[in-house]
């Protein structure tokens, strides 16, 4: 009897079974769960990635955007919509959030564009290295207001904030630039800059361009600069000063080295009246285009020179009312126009008159330049 009371150990663990059933039951269906969650949350983010890919509300139009300093991605979102930049703020702080959360927005100005879609925009206010990118050209004689609208119009950057940049002082000492701005050393070349981009990074650029320029130029003239230096006590500034009036003046590259020699003659003869007077009209136009209504003589200037302009002695840039060069170059001369400065033709001429074909006369007195001036095409 003893023994056959005596369990089995096979019927001892039958009652464990079920309870190692239920584990399992339970263990399959969180996991279930799990890849159901999962795939949820990879169904929202898919979601938000195509979402993110649609184009904006408008129509293709540049928008001006400040971003504040620690702005939050709810702020953003209703910032953006304010703008007519995007349609939902509460999909785009979701894909803020999910999608892009290491990306950080960079605040001050930002130049958008209202049909980019919700990741473009992104792109831009992080300015992100793989944002697009847009070829600008930089003719030969442009001037910083000139490239500020070219720039503004493959939407680089914001027209305003680029002369701001031009004329900042930090970055004026920190490029070793001397004189008001850095125009002159903006480089007529094709550059290829991102979209929305820093303005300081855009002059940054066009600067380091100029600088090799220059070098290779100033390394084709032999002895040139330091002639310059010695006589005359110039260096990059007033090189590029110089220039840039040669640059505005002349329309065939040929006449380029004839018309720096005739700046250098009025400032060295003594006899040349006004003395040390480069009577240069473009100097003058320059005033305008940087003081505007701030002079009365520029008063309505369309970009022709009045001979009110020319009197106007509160123009610091006019030439005419002024000696020596003007405080800095009135535009950003070439190659080309360098290297006629520092490779200037030897003559006697002191003046030159536009023939009204894009050349022009070249005389030594003051009669001859008279009578050549009697004689142009109207």
């Amino acid at each position: 009897m003893a023994n056959a009371s005596k369990k089995s150990p096979r019927s001892a663990a039958r009652p464990k079974a079920p309870k190692r059933r239920r584990r399992g039951v339970r263990r399959r269906r969180a996991a279930w769960l799990a890849i159901g969650l999962a795939a949820l949350g990879l169904a929202l983010l898919s979601c938000l990635w195509v979402w993110a890919l649609l184009p904006g509300p408008g129509s293709g139009k540049a928008v001006h955007v400040r971003i504040p300093a620690s702005i939050d991605a709810r702020g953003l979102g209703e910032l953006l919509a304010n703008h007519e930049l995007i349609r939902s703020p509460t999909l785009f702080r979701f894909y803020l959030r999910l999608v892009r959360p290491s990306v950080d927005v960079i605040p001050g100005g930002h130049l958008l564009n209202d049909a980019q879609s919700p990741r473009g925009l992104v792109q831009r206010l992080a300015r992100l290295a793989n944002r697009p990118s847009a070829k600008v050209t930089v003719p030969e004689g442009f001037q910083h207001v000139q490239i500020g609208a070219r720039l503004e119009q493959l939407e680089i950057c914001q027209a305003s904030a680029f002369a701001g940049a031009v004329h900042s002082k930090a970055l004026l000492r920190e490029l070793d630039i001397r004189g008001p701005s850095a125009e002159g050393l903006l480089f007529p070349a094709t550059y290829e800059l991102p979209t929305d981009s820093d303005p300081a990074a855009v002059v940054r650029a066009m600067v380091k361009v100029f600088r090799k320029r220059f070098a290779r130029v100033a390394a084709g003239q032999p002895g040139a600069l330091e002639g310059y230096r010695s006589k005359r006590g110039w260096g990059e500034h007033e090189l590029t000063t110089l220039a840039s009036i040669v640059e505005r003046e002349a329309t065939h590259a040929d006449e380029r080295p004839r018309i720096a020699g005739v700046y250098l003659n009025r400032l060295d003869d003594p006899e040349f009246r006004p003395l040390r007077r480069l009577q240069a009209d473009p100097t003058a136009a320059y005033g305008c285009v940087l003081l505007g209504a701030s002079l009365s003589s520029c008063a309505g200037y369309t970009g022709k020179v009045t001979p009110q302009m020319l009197r106007d002695a509160a123009n610091p840039y006019n030439t005419y009312a002024h000696s020596g060069l003007p405080p800095g170059p009135i535009a950003n001369p070439g190659e080309g126009a360098l290297r006629a400065v520092l490779a200037p033709e030897k003559s006697e001429f002191l003046f030159f008159v536009a023939r009204g074909d894009g050349r022009h006369t070249f005389s030594r007195t003051l009669e001859d330049h008279q009578r050549a001036t009697t004689q142009r095409p109207d």
